[in-house]
Order: C-alpha cells, then structure tokens, then sequence
C-alpha cells in the first residue's frame, strides 16, 4: 500500500527542486540559493541548482557561478544560524533572570537553569550539584537528561572527580574523554555512576557566592566532543545565575523567618511593618527594572527612594578598597564610617559598589535590600556589558574584513558600517597601537592586551570608527575631522588610550585615505603605514608617543624592522654629542647648521650669530673628534643621518 505521507513528502520536494531549477534557468545565479535562504533549507540543499545545472550541460562559467552563488549563501547561512544562537542564547539569559526576579520557586529556577543550558550547549545531559558543607562533599541537586539511578544520587568528595576537582579550587574543569583523563581522582564510586549514565565529555563551572563555591554546574555528552570557549563562558553564565537564585532562595528564607519571627509578636510587627513594606517595594521596582531594561542609576534611584536616603552607585576603583573587598568576600552588606557599602560582582569580578550614604546604623531588612539591590545591578551590567561585547566584536568583524580585503563589495560594505553608525566615504586615518609596558607574565600580558582592545573598541565607538585586536596590538579606523591632521589625531589617541589602560600605549598613524568602501586594499596598505610608524616611535626610544607617517619622511622606510638607531647615532656623532653635554658646548648644532647652509662656513656664521672664525673653530674641533674624513661625501651622508635620528628621539622630551 502506498503511504499518503510518504507521496506528500515526494510532491513537496518535487515542487521545492522545480522552484529551485525555475530560477537557477533565469540567469541569476544568486536567485536559487536566496530562495533556499529565505525558506532556511536545509545545508544540503544548496547543492541542488549546481547539480541541476551540471545534469543540463550548463556553460562551466555559468555552473562556476553557482558554484560561487552557493558558497556566498552558505556563510551567509552560518552567519544567520550564528547570529540566531547568539541570540538564544542571550533571550535564555534574560528569561532565566527573569526566572531569578520573580523567584518563588528555587526547584523551578535551577532546573530551567539546568535544561536552558542543555539546550543551547546541545549536550546530552545537564546537571547541577551543591556542596554540602556539613558533610564536606557535594550532591547531586538536579539532571536533565539522565538515565541513570546511581549516576542521580551520586555524592563526590572535595577533590574526587571533575565536580569534586571544580569545587575544591573554584576554577571551571572540561574532559573530552572522563575515562581516558588522569588529572582528576577517579574513585570507584563517581566512575560507576558515570559509566552507568555512559557520558564521556564532560564540562564543570562552579556556583561562587563571593569566595565562596557553592556548587557545580555541568554540561556533559555521551560522545568524545570538544567544548568551545565561548561555551564554557555560556555555561560560566548560567552558573553564576543559578549561585544568584540560590542566594536570593536563602534571602527569601531568612526574610520568611523573619516575619514568622515578627507574626509572634504584634509589637515587633508594628516596628517592622514599615521596613517590610519598603522591602516589598523594592523588590517590585527592581523586578520591574530588570523587565524593562533599566540602568544601574536607575535601581540606586529607586532604593534611595525605598529607603528614603541616598544610595549611589560608584565605580569599583571609586570605593573604599578594604570595605568593598570585605562585602564581596562575604557577601553583605558592610559598614564603612557613615556609609554602607554593598559589592556589586559576579564571578569573583569587582564591577563596582552601591553605597547607603550617611545611614550608620541600617535594619537588617534594609541591608538585605541593598544587597539584593547589588545583585540586580550586577545582572544588569553584565547585561550591559555581554551587549557591548557583542557590538565590539561586529566593529572588529568588519575592520577585519577591510584589512584583508574579503569583502570588495562596496553597497555591503556601507550597509555593514552605517548600522555602526561608522560612514566609510568620510576620511580616515588607520592608527596603530601598543602597550609599552613589561608585563609580569603571560597571563598579565594577555589582560593587559584585552584591556587595550576594550578601551580601543570604546572609542571607536563613540568616535563612529572601527577597531580590532591584531598582531599583539589594536588597530584603529577613526574618522579625521575638519582641520584635524593625522599627527594630532595620534597623540591624541595615544594620550586617551594610555589613559584608559593606566600603561604607555604607543600609537602610528597613517596618511589619511578616502573611499575606503571601493577601495579595501587603501586600508591594508594605510595599516602597514601605521606599524611602520609605531616601530620607528619605539625605535627612537618614544615610547609612550603618537606620530603620523608624515612626521617621518623617508626614515619611516629606514626605521622599519628591529635596527639599532641608537647603537648608530652613538658610533657616528656619539663623541661630538658627549663633547657638547661635558663642556656645555654647541657642536650638534653648529654641525646641523653647518650641513644645513651647504657646507658654507660663512652661511653658518649668519645662520648661527656668531664670528666666522668661532665656525671655523668649532669645525676643527669637530674634525679632531670625528677624524680628518668627516666631510667626505660617504661620511657627510651618514652624520647628517644621524644628526636626524639624534633630533627625532629628542622631540618627545622637548
């Protein structure tokens, strides 16, 4: 018997593959695959108009233009399934802290926590555990996904397993194959419940409170899988939402007893009655902020209301250092002289800190409002800051794809940076900048560069230019304003990002380009402009310092690569210039002068002030120090170098 199901299917495919061929025949190689994109077939159907074309003995160029047409779709195709997973992902962050402010439910919350994270990592299982500390190991609170009955009830002692490894020293731990990996402690127990549940990789990122690790969340899969980075910080994420509805589940019981505590007592409810209500209020309002997307001043606006006294939030370098650090590692709220200052962090990371002016002494209700306030700040920054991100690495997207010249057409291009608001048909200079500093070790070294690009990213920004991180550094595409010039643009930026990284940042800039939408490659080339600049700076010893190509002439072209300038400047005029700083005499410039007259003792007389007998002297004394050859085409050529050299590493003291 034929399946009616079976003959639909048929007929649909049958109508998609006439579609698909009805427009690769019209001419437009790009016409089938946008069809295919707007239906989101699947990958392999993208095959189709090539095949079909080949089986009606197209022209090869009209079949290698489908061949083209179809590679172009697909990367369009990966980088709308990208974008559409960024965007689950951050819709599942915002619902689960949407879970987290209306929390009634702890259960609830973990194990929407738990299948979210399942979901968007696509592994097999998820599961959370909590520590337990009168026993001094962890449990298994809640699964998604398992099977096994063993592997549910499992307990792991601190130190055993990947979980117990990840509770003991806070740090997230991942296995591609659990069996095969000796770094954890393998006990007879936990091997069991995980063969019984037949996982093999393995991700775990701790629950932190402060300091203090409360749990484990993991996400795990029954096959060999690599995680990738930005999932660890997707599931890092998760786990610092679950530690918050925990935490929030502990404040809710402590308020619960508390109002047992005051149900008892009808005088204590009357004293009480007016803080619950302004617990109660604040605890709406920043509901309400969470939902509609409020800032930071905003919930300080409103518990300033609540409490009736002034809360503000500060910066973290802003606040008392030993009070805030005493309120992250704890937790609370702390006192500091007529204030009280509530951390605002997540993961282990200062963002900054609420601060209760002038109210030394606080009711507990009120403090524990604070501090929730402090959480919800702390959502709304990373909130904030997952969306910067996200801008940043879009403005890096595209400065790359000019450097590299991958997309030449010109209408995308300027689609790409207007949504930047970024206008690629003004003028702009490509800059290039470096930190200076030494850093400690690797891990510094690699803070200090992130640091650099973020501050980079920020300006670009509100600049309506581009940035991106590049060869150990960050280049910049900046727009040159009316009666600016690239030289002062340089400094500026230098000056600005120094600033902002609290580190000498040195920065090159090129000549400035036009039409950078036509012509990609203007800024390929303006970029190398720019790294030669920044390594004749560091050369000559201006570290710290912004130049422009122009500021160089054709030493720019000399000063490129890793060359001993100062090694060269002491060999050919070191003696005249050391004459001069232990006599207090004027030879560098008498020699400058003299060079610059055209060897003419008499123009260098004028051109100094001075007797011509006192040139002719000065000469002399310069010959004794540099040997009779010093005017010789070859040996003239060479000082007057490196009197130019000797000059431009001066400018940046002078």
């Amino acid at each position: 018997m034929v399946n009616p199901v079976s003959m639909s299917r048929d007929h649909v495919q049958s109508a998609e593959r006439s579609d698909v061929a009805a427009a690769a025949s019209a001419g437009d190689a790009s016409a089938p695959f946008l069809e295919l994109l707007a239906r989101g077939a699947s990958a392999d159907a993208y095959e189709q108009p090539v095949l079909l074309a080949r089986a009606e003995g197209w022209p090869a160029e009209q079949v290698a233009a489908l061949e083209q047409a179809k590679l172009t779709a697909l990367r369009v195709r990966a980088e709308l399934e990208g974008r559409r997973r960024r965007e689950a992902e951050l819709s599942a962050l915002f619902e689960t802290a949407h879970d987290l402010a209306g929390l009634r439910d702890l259960d609830a919350v973990l194990q929407a926590i738990v299948q979210r994270a399942r979901s968007l990592l696509g592994t097999d299982v998820a599961y959370l555990s909590l520590n337990d500390p009168v026993r001094g190991d962890t449990y298994m609170r809640v699964t998604e996904g398992s099977v096994a009955a063993r592997f549910q009830q499992l307990r792991l002692g601190m130190g055993e397993g990947l979980g117990g490894l990840v509770a003991q020293t806070a740090r997230p731990y991942v296995t591609d194959d659990y069996f095969q990996d000796d770094r954890f402690q393998h006990t007879h127990a936990i091997d069991g419940g995980v063969r019984d549940e037949g996982l093999v990789a393995i991700l775990g990122v701790p629950l932190m409170l402060g300091h203090h690790v409360i749990g484990v969340l993991y996400a795990a899969d029954r096959r060999a899988r690599v995680f990738e980075r930005e999932q660890i910080a997707l599931l890092g994420s998760f786990a610092a939402l679950a530690a918050a509805a925990i935490d929030t589940a502990n404040l809710l019981t402590e308020t619960r007893s508390a109002l047992a505590d005051l149900e008892r007592a009808n005088e204590i409810i009357r004293d009480r009655s007016g803080v619950i209500e302004r617990a109660s209020d604040v605890h709406d309002r920043l509901a309400e902020l969470v939902l509609r997307g409020g800032g930071v001043h905003d919930v300080a606006a409103a518990v300033s209301e609540v409490l009736d006294s002034t809360v503000e939030f500060t910066e973290a370098a802003a606040a008392p250092a030993q009070a805030l650090e005493v309120s992250r590692a704890e937790g609370h709220a702390v006192r500091h002289a007529e204030d009280w200052i509530a951390a605002v962090a997540a993961g282990g990371e200062l963002l900054g800190a609420l601060v209760l002016r002038g109210h030394p002494g606080l009711d507990p209700v009120d403090q524990r409002t604070l501090e929730r306030a402090a959480m919800v700040t702390s959502l709304l920054l990373l909130a904030r800051r997952s969306a910067a991100e996200a801008e940043q690495r879009v403005r890096g997207e595209l400065l790359d794809d000019l450097l590299d010249a991958r997309d030449r057409d010109p209408r995308l291009l300027r689609e790409r940076a207007s949504r930047l608001h970024a206008d690629l048909d003004a003028v702009h200079v490509v800059l290039a900048a470096r930190l200076d500093g030494a850093a400690a070790d690797a891990d510094q070294e690699a803070a200090a560069r992130r640091r650099l690009w973020s501050a980079a990213s920020h300006l670009a920004a509100t600049r309506h230019g581009l940035a991106a991180a590049r060869e150990g550094g960050t280049v910049l595409l900046l727009p040159l304003e009316p009666g600016d010039t690239a030289t002062e643009l340089a400094r500026r930026t230098a000056r600005h990002l120094g600033t902002a990284v609290y580190e000498a940042v040195t920065v090159g800039a090129s000549a400035p380009v036009e039409d950078l939408a036509a012509n990609p490659d203007a800024v390929a080339a303006a970029y190398e402009e720019g790294r030669r600049c920044l390594d004749a700076l560091r050369l000559l010893g201006r570290a710290g310092d912004g130049a422009a190509a122009e500021d160089f002439g054709f030493l720019g072209l000399l000063l490129a690569g890793d060359r001993d300038i100062a090694g060269f400047v002491d060999r050919t005029i070191g003696q005249v210039v050391a004459y001069d700083e232990r006599r207090g005499t004027d030879l560098v410039r008498t020699l400058d002068s003299y060079f610059a007259c055209g060897m003419s003792p008499a123009r260098t007389k004028d051109e100094l002030h001075v007797h011509v007998n006192t040139v002719a002297q000065r000469l002399e004394r310069v010959g004794r120090l540099l040997g009779d050859d010093w005017q010789s085409p070859a040996r003239a050529l060479e000082i007057q170098l490196a009197l130019r050299l000797h000059r431009l590493s001066g400018s940046a003291q002078h």
